[in-house]
């Protein structure tokens, strides 16, 4: 969607704007039209009051010009400011330079603010109230959205209040998270295991977890969990932060940690995709945002 209005779609934007303009000019002329010598007006057949009638006569002459003077207006503007598209017409005014001049004036006016603590280590933010009162602004504007206004979490979101984390929890790997982004993937073994072998490594993950579980079946599932799932979440379920694998020996679940629930993350698999912020947040916000989210774990 960022190149819509380009190449294909200017021509697109052309033909429709034009087709507008020129069948709402053809419409207003052909209701303009005045009546033929003899001719005798119309009615609508809306009758009021028994004998009030509604004619059809032309458009009265000031109301017909209105409409002429709206479609010349119109025209002109199109003439001057862009609305074809990516051309930018006679002005040369287009919104993408305006919002990276508003951008660029924001950058000067605010960004000292920011770089005072860039280099600062992120663990003696968190000490520092103005630090935090701007480290949460930037919680609230980029993050609740995602991982809620008390940063508790929703299904599918981790929650930034516990100890637990996917990808690491210390200063360096949060700041990591924040700036790259983060991609993870679960991958979907129904085709593989089938139902019967779905449900015993369901038994076996609840196993580890220490949750009411089936024995006989999370023993069956042990074996299965050995050849498909140590690569990832390691030989005891601890997972592994290098590649974002959850630890499945805690009762901290990202999808849901009922057997049902379970049962769908092995059967189909989960995406999980933090977006990098590096481009639009830059180096300095986002090393304030991470001492703000590095100190949510801490209180």
């Amino acid at each position: 969607m960022g190149n819509f209005s380009e190449g294909f779609w200017d021509l697109f934007l052309v033909v429709v704007v034009l087709g507008s303009i020129g069948a709402m000019a053809a419409f207003v002329l052909q209701q303009s039209k005045g009546k033929e010598q003899g001719h005798t007006t119309e009615t609508t057949g809306h009758v009021w009051d028994e004998d009030l009638q509604e004619l059809n006569n032309p458009l009265p002459a000031w109301w017909r010009n209105m409409f002429y003077i709206t479609l010349l207006f119109g025209a002109l503007y199109l003439l001057l400011y862009p609305g074809f598209g990516s051309n930018s017409m006679f002005l040369g005014w287009t919104q993408l330079e305006q919002y990276e001049r508003e951008m660029q004036a924001a950058e000067q006016t605010y960004g000292p603010l920011f770089e005072k603590f860039r280099n600062q280590p992120i663990a003696s933010l968190v000490g520092d109230p103005d630090a935090m009162k701007m480290g949460e602004r930037l919680y609230a504007s980029y993050c609740t959205q995602c991982h809620g206004s008390d940063a508790g979490g929703v299904r599918g979101y981790p929650s930034l209040r516990d100890d637990d984390w996917l990808w690491g929890g210390t200063p360096e790997r949060i700041e990591e998270t924040i700036l790259k982004g983060r991609q993870a993937v679960m991958p979907a073994w129904g085709a593989v295991l089938e139902d019967e072998g779905v449900a015993q490594v369901t038994q076996y993950v609840l196993a580890l977890a220490a949750r009411e579980h089936d024995a006989a079946l999370a023993e069956k599932g042990k074996a299965l969990f050995a050849t498909n799932c140590v690569a990832c979440h390691g030989a005891q379920g601890k997972g592994n932060p290098m590649l974002g694998s959850a630890d499945l020996s805690n009762d901290v679940w990202l999808y849901g940690g009922s057997p049902r629930a379970i049962e769908d993350s092995v059967r189909a698999g989960r995406n999980g995709l933090m977006p990098a912020h590096e481009a639009f947040l830059g180096a300095a916000k986002a090393h304030l945002l991470a001492a703000y989210v590095y100190s949510l774990s801490r209180k």
